[in-house]
């Protein structure tokens, strides 16, 4: 069976691995994993994230390789399964992003308001109460960590696990809603 393989491209080996053959699989695996991984080493220099995003890759093959629309040409196999290893290397970098911790915010020492300030926000502050109350939780988890946290729009992104323009769209609907109801 391994000289008939030997004939055989990638695309056909990706075809038959589709029809759930373990020996063509096999075969991808050795041709195509020692370049894949020279290519994955070149964007990143952890060897561990890159033996699993090589192990995520190949399982994605493996389950996916119905979805492969290539032509015969062996070139199209091998680029379908680069844009595979390139995205699960994607989303390595965001999870590892997500799971890092932010720094501790260090506290500041604060003054007493006088009298009327006090006053003042009593007042205000009931009716920002209110506004804050009635946006959806969302915009309010990024007010408080940009606001009351003092975070940066990164930190609020690691912080809340969405992208960096999710955060700045939030803040933006957030500080237009709170502006219609206070006025």
């Amino acid at each position: 069976m391994r000289r008939s393989l030997d004939a055989v491209d990638e695309a056909e080996l990706v075809r038959r691995t589709a029809g759930g053959d373990r020996r063509a699989f096999d075969e991808l695996y050795r041709r195509t994993s020692p370049w894949l991984a020279v290519r994955l080493r070149r964007r990143c220099a952890d060897d561990d994230l890159v033996a699993d995003v090589l192990q995520e890759t190949y399982l994605s093959v493996w389950r996916a390789a119905g979805s492969f629309a290539g032509s015969t040409a062996s070139g199209s196999a091998v680029g379908w399964l680069w844009t595979i290893a390139a995205n699960r290397l994607v989303d390595a970098f965001r999870r590892r992003a997500r799971q890092t911790q932010l720094p501790p915010v260090p506290l500041v020492a604060t003054t007493a308001p006088a009298a009327e300030d006090e006053v003042l926000a009593g007042r205000v502050g009931q009716d920002m109460e209110q506004a804050l109350l009635r946006l959806p939780t969302e915009l309010r988890q990024v007010l408080r960590s940009m606001v009351l946290d003092g975070l940066s729009v990164r930190e609020t992104s690691l912080l809340l696990g969405v992208p960096e323009g999710t955060v700045k769209t939030r803040a933006r609907r957030a500080r237009t809603a709170l502006r219609e109801a206070l006025s």
